[in-house]
């Protein structure tokens, strides 16, 4: 296979659309009494994701749980969110049993985040000469954008697709310096702290200049004049970057996403979308409720 003939794999991040179903539905039991709102949202969610891509392959990967390696080497790392709410944990296994029943290929590994997985299985799709599209509102994830437009980011929410120029357009830098980007602003829904002082703005600016983190002078007067006129208050800033170096150093290193998690493999045969199991997909629905989601499926497993 050549690398002009590989397909397109959409790798979603269903971790992030499970939460996003769950504030955004309003309470739903099952016939038992459970709550199923955000399994609902979330199948909801796949299968028009489904339907109006036409897509042929595909995966969805999940986190492992709240903790990864990452904890271990920053224990405040996501510490703000806490445990999932009581009425949530149960409707996570509910949604990897929906992605079996839909025929949808799911992944998840120990001590790694859904963000690791599909970075992994992205690297090794571009090795396959394959194409991905990373579906997920995650900033994180715009660091596998590639330069030669063979892997993009799509926001569902905001129905935005962004190769490498709009990773730029957003960010103001490369997709290979957000990790760098990260590590001077922060990211405060991971817990991150950054650079004291040091915005967005400032961040690209810099970084435009000097290209990673540890290449910023900290003394202003060694910077290209260019550098001192472009960067607002660059004094400041070289100071303040000199004073949290470390410190952005290891959010830069939290950041970046591992592309070799153990276990996981791209195999395009497995990622290829044949259609949901009739007979499974039915008794699930049937078992939460969901008659009238039965209709939206957008295609059956033969055979």
């Amino acid at each position: 296979m050549s690398r002009r003939d590989g397909p397109t794999v959409h790798l979603i991040d269903g971790s992030v659309y499970i939460f996003r179903a769950y504030f955004s539905m309003p309470p739903m039991p099952d016939p038992g009494g459970q709550p199923v709102g955000a399994a609902y949202g979330f199948v909801n969610t796949l299968l028009k994701y489904v339907r109006d891509t036409r897509l042929t392959h595909l995966a969805v990967a999940f986190d492992h749980s709240m903790h990864s390696f990452r904890n271990a080497i920053e224990p405040e790392y996501k510490a703000q969110r806490g445990e999932p709410p009581e009425d949530l944990s149960p409707q996570f296994p509910l949604c990897k049993e929906a992605c079996e029943a839909l025929g949808l290929p799911a992944f998840e590994a120990k001590d790694f985040e859904a963000d690791d997985v599909i970075a992994t299985l992205s690297r090794q799709l571009m090795r396959k000469g394959a194409r991905a599209v990373v579906v997920s509102s995650d900033k994180d994830l715009a660091q596998l954008v590639r330069e030669d437009g063979r892997v993009v980011t799509h926001d569902l929410a905001r129905e935005i697709t962004r190769d490498a120029d709009g990773v730029r357009e957003k960010f103001g830098v490369d997709p290979a310096q957000i990790t760098d980007f990260l590590g001077l602003v922060g990211d405060t829904v991971d817990n991150l702290p950054g650079v004291p002082g040091v915005g967005p703005k400032s961040a690209s600016a810099v970084l435009g200049h000097f290209g990673r983190i540890e290449d910023i002078p900290s003394d202003v007067e060694t910077w290209p004049e260019a550098a001192r006129a472009s960067v607002r208050g660059a004094a400041r800033l070289a100071q303040r970057v000199e004073e949290h170096r470390e410190r952005a150093l290891l959010t830069r290193e939290l950041a970046t996403l591992r592309a070799d998690v153990p276990g996981i493999r791209a195999d395009l045969r497995q990622l290829t979308w044949r259609g949901a199991y009739r007979d499974r997909a039915r008794e699930f629905f049937d078992r939460l409720g969901w008659e009238r989601i039965t209709s939206r499926v957008p295609a059956w497993r033969s055979g």
